[in-house]
């Protein structure tokens, strides 16, 4: 070991400490070491076989970011297949709007987190885009009890973190029942994933009523398969939060990770708009609401 530089030995060192982590719950020591990406024109946009979207809640950038009490979210910070922008928000407080501006690029005139008495809305939304793009979408929530259940909660699962919901139907713009799916239904076999998914933890494991840890060992147990997965299949996931706590100025955390990842901090000021015409543009679609008004994230692609 004596001619290894010290460099490479911490770097050993945060990735053990990860590995017995991950088997002994023990806090990791976190070494958050992205560098800023430099700005680039005319980005090639890459085109994922699957996107998968996880929303964790009501936590700002400064409570997660090199934090001990979310070892594994500060693991994947530091992975060479992944960029951060440190320079995320939230569009709104509370939850609702803000899952209905990533999903739909507008509330729809909902300020609260009840049920709207204008659902199922007819509105242009990212699940019907990629149906008609003979692509797919599928939502999987937590503690959902069955396929499309339209109660407003159920246990520890909120209708108000599951946008997709508020789109079921046959009218126009509307998506098939059969999109709105338990968490239990998340394929073993990720090749079976829709195009773009939606997955929504439970209220106890969204760091919304359970702990930071609690929801970060959540991710790690349940989504770790596929991020590692999408690294060697041309896949995306991102990670980003409805609000933060309400002290940060929606400051909030979202990162994207992939091998289609120039690694690194991000610069660029974006919101849920951003999030969502991002993807709407690496699949060719239209742009939905006030998406149409924001830039695609375009600088941190390979």
């Amino acid at each position: 070991m004596k001619n290894k530089s010290p460099q490479t030995l911490l770097l050993l060192f945060v990735f053990v400490c990860f590995i017995e982590g991950c088997s002994k719950n023990n806090k990791i020591p976190l070494v958050v070491r992205q560098q800023s990406i430099p700005q680039l024109n005319n980005a090639t946009l890459p085109k994922p076989d699957h996107i998968v979207i996880v929303i964790e809640e009501n936590h700002a950038y400064e409570q997660i970011v090199g934090t001990d009490s979310a070892p594994y979210i500060n693991y994947l910070i530091n992975e060479p297949y992944t960029v951060t922008f440190p320079n995320s928000y939230g569009i709104t407080h509370p939850s609702q709007p803000n899952y209905l501006d990533l999903y739909s690029g507008s509330n729809q005139n909902v300020i609260t987190d009840s049920i709207s008495a204008n659902v199922p809305f007819t509105t242009p939304n990212l699940g019907r885009q990629l149906i008609d793009a003979s692509k797919s979408f599928g939502t999987y929530s937590q503690s959902l009890p069955y396929i499309s259940y339209s109660g407003n909660n159920y246990g520890s699962y909120a209708r108000k973190h599951n946008p997709a919901a508020n789109w079921i139907g046959t009218r126009t713009n509307e998506i098939p029942s059969t999109t709105d799916l338990p968490f239990t239904s998340f394929p073993s076999d990720f090749t079976q994933l829709p195009t773009v998914s939606f997955v929504i933890p439970n209220l106890n494991c969204d760091m919304h009523d359970g702990s930071i840890k609690n929801g970060d060992a959540w991710l790690a147990n349940n989504l770790n398969k596929y991020v590692q997965w999408a690294r060697t299949h041309n896949s995306l996931f991102i990670l980003t939060f409805d609000e933060d706590n309400e002290k940060h100025n929606n400051h909030i955390l979202t990162l994207f990770y992939g091998s289609m990842i120039r690694n690194g901090r991000d610069s660029i000021s974006i919101n849920h708009y951003n999030v969502l015409r991002t993807i709407e543009s690496i699949y060719g679609l239209p742009y939905a609401g006030n998406a149409a008004n924001v830039k695609t994230i375009s600088n941190c692609w390979k």
